[in-house]
């Protein structure tokens, strides 16, 4: 009978701690293999070295194509997706998942479909709810869900989401998930997966994570188009219900959870304010330098109504600022008006 023997761990912010606590209890003895997603900058990362001193396990970046063997820990490599496909790991640019390249969820689904009760998910410290999905991906495929306790996570927004939205096996603190890894790898994974046929959150994956720009995908949404609009790039989101929960997708792949889309609009929402306030500040600076040389030249009725026009753009501009901090009153940054 087949053992658990893929885990799949997810982290974001605080997460490079419990992961580092976690890998320091396993060992090349471990019989699964270890498939890590932190949410890493684009810029490039030394996660697998760092990891690698924590471990016996060998810790590497992964290698798209290359067979997935136990006792191996395989990293996702920043800006790109890990997911697993025929028993491999693929590594992709396909669209943002969450605001996120590499994103947790595609990882999570993906090895659901393809192992389905064989797989472990762990969620550990990290903000929003990327994750969540994924790991209900894996309790519907017949897998187990542990959640580092919130209690303990330097930031917990991810593992609370995953608690309020996942069935979630274990909820325990860092020190402890080793030890249920390596129980859960020795004792035997259940003998079918509770996974309906078509289930979209587990096979979304291969549709879209391997096909994100396929036109097909359209069709595979739950219910037709919203109102909203994609804040990566301006296309339409489709809803996609999932029981109690609900995400969304656009045509092109971009993927985000209620939350994150959120996020995301709060986001292009305090952008589109800053760059008003600075396109009025700008105006206001350029009507009070027309003013002062239409003046030079004696045309003091032109000057005039320049000088109304830098005045009331910078009236506007301290409008829109006062606005500005009462949505967003721990924003840091300055603003000077131009004269």
């Amino acid at each position: 009978m087949a053992e658990h023997d893929v885990v799949v761990i997810g982290g974001s912010a605080g997460a490079l701690e419990p992961l580092s606590t976690v890998l320091k209890a396993l060992s090349t003895d471990f019989t699964a293999a270890v498939l890590v997603v932190m949410h890493t900058s684009a810029e490039g990362s030394i996660l697998p070295e760092i990891l690698s001193r924590q471990t016996s396990m060998p810790v590497a970046y992964a290698i798209n194509g290359e067979e997935i063997i136990r006792s191996r820990a395989y990293v996702a490599v920043p800006d790109r997706h890990l997911v697993i496909e025929s028993g491999r790991v693929v590594v992709l640019d396909g669209p943002r998942e969450n605001g996120f390249r590499p994103a947790i969820d595609p990882l999570f689904r993906s090895a659901a479909n393809c192992y389905g009760p064989r797989v472990v998910g762990v969620i550990l410290s990290g903000a929003l709810d990327d994750g969540t999905f994924g790991l209900s991906a894996i309790k519907q495929g017949g897998g187990l869900a542990i959640v580092q306790h919130p209690y303990e996570a330097s930031v917990p927004s991810m593992p609370l989401n995953a608690i309020q939205n996942s069935d979630v096996d274990h909820i325990v603190p860092a020190r402890e998930i080793a030890q249920m890894l390596r129980n859960h790898a020795a004792s035997p994974a259940a003998r079918s997966s509770r996974l309906p046929p078509g289930a979209g959150s587990v096979n979304e994956s291969r549709e879209v994570m391997l096909n994100g720009q396929n036109p097909d995908v359209i069709a595979q949404k739950d219910g037709p188009p919203t109102y909203l609009s994609c804040p990566e790039c301006g296309g339409t989101l489709w809803e996609i219900k999932e029981g109690s929960q609900i995400r969304f997708r656009c045509h092109t792949g971009h993927g985000f959870t209620t939350e994150t889309l959120l996020h995301e609009q709060q986001n292009e929402f305090e952008h589109a304010l800053w760059t008003a306030i600075r396109l009025l500040q700008e105006r206001s600076a350029l009507h009070r330098q027309l003013a002062n040389r239409v003046e030079d030249r004696g045309m003091d009725a032109m000057a005039k109504k320049y000088d109304e026009m830098s005045i009331a753009e910078g009236q506007q501009s301290e409008v829109l600022r006062e606005f500005f901090h009462r949505q967003f009153p721990g924003d840091p940054r300055p603003i000077q008006l131009q004269n």
